[in-house]
């Protein structure tokens, strides 16, 4: 039997399980699947059907190859890009771990076609409210207070700081202006 005919036995078995999606993105509000939730049973599905499957990392990309047991020679491989991380408050290496985890997660789902909520569709349009049109009324008492506190900002050395203090109304008010400054600095 042929690795692509034993991949396709152990995606139907899968397909047959019930799995449960434990990771939840609170600021989209979807649930997710984590590695833990279907990788030990994908695991045991690769084992009865006999293929193995095995990731390798290299600098700009990540390969899972889904090997015979039978036949070493007969594979299948599914690529991904290489892609960074900067979580708040992480080392570097955190951070290669979580590109790490999610280059995983995403080679598996690929190969076993597990179905995912997608994120991109999910995500509603932003649609200007009453509040936020009420949040950019700005006076141009602030917009002067504003100003003058991004000149000083400049001239220490702190202008992105400074910018990013400011109330979203006002940043947006000044977007502009900061810009300009910068390239005078």
């Amino acid at each position: 039997m042929s690795v692509h005919k034993k991949l396709m036995q152990a995606r139907l078995a899968l397909q047959n399980t019930e799995l449960k999606k434990s990771g939840f993105n609170p600021f989209a509000k979807y649930h997710y699947f984590e590695l833990g939730d279907f990788l030990p049973t994908v695991q045991k599905i690769c084992n009865d059907v006999g293929i193995c499957g095995h990731i390798t990392f290299y600098t700009d990309i990540a390969v899972l190859s889904i090997t015979d047991l039978d036949d070493a020679n007969q594979f299948i491989e599914f690529k991904c890009p290489m892609s960074s991380a900067a979580l708040k408050g992480c080392h570097e290496v955190q951070n290669m771990g979580a590109v790490l985890t999610y280059i995983r997660r995403y080679l598996w789902v690929n190969a076993f076609e597990i179905v995912e909520h997608d994120s991109l569709d999910a995500i509603k349009p932003i649609e200007k409210s009453e509040e936020v049109k009420e949040v950019k009324k700005v006076s141009e008492a602030e917009l002067t207070v504003a100003k003058n506190n991004l000149l000083e900002a400049r001239k220490e050395g702190k202008l992105k700081e400074a910018f990013f203090t400011l109330t979203p109304a006002i940043q947006e008010e000044l977007r502009e202006y900061a810009n300009d400054l910068k390239k005078t600095a």
